[in-house]
């Protein structure tokens, strides 16, 4: 195993990386910079429909979607690793296990503070959604060149 340039943890020669960095974290960091746009839309459109706790509330539920997303940058890099097996594994059933913090989090976050439930679950599906679509839009027409890793 040979180290990468300016990167300080091994990383095995069949990993998909681009300057030096594991892709899929690029891309939950890429996915995470993107909320600065989406977020305050959806923030301001809750406060529009739902007052002030509904903003409050949506905002946490943004919050909740890019905490998601670096989360699984950094699960499915580290897995990638390891092996394909394992990435093939992390990806699938970490899926699954992030869908499920989503909700212990948010259920969590309701059940401790005062919440607009409403704007805060429909915020975070919207924000998910939004910020999922950006970035494949922005990978499939070519915006990420420094992502393919396939050549």
């Amino acid at each position: 195993m040979g180290t990468i340039e300016g990167e300080k943890q091994e990383i095995p020669h069949g990993t998909p990386v681009a300057g030096g960095a594991p892709i899929e974290a690029i891309i939950g960091r890429e996915i995470a910079k993107r909320v600065v746009v989406v977020g305050p839309v959806i923030v301001v459109t809750a406060w529009l429909l739902r007052g002030g706790l509904g903003a409050v509330s949506a905002a946490v539920g943004v919050a909740v979607v890019v905490a998601n997303f670096l989360l699984s940058g950094v699960i499915l890099s580290r897995a990638a690793r390891v092996s394909l097996q394992v990435y093939h594994a992390a990806a699938l059933f970490g899926f699954f296990v992030r869908l499920g913090l989503i909700t212990l989090s948010m259920l969590l976050v309701a059940t401790v503070f005062e919440v607009d439930r409403p704007a805060m679950g429909i915020a975070a599906v919207v924000a998910y959604l939004a910020l999922l679509s950006w970035e494949a839009w922005a990978v499939t027409n070519g915006a990420r060149k420094d992502l393919e890793w396939t050549n």
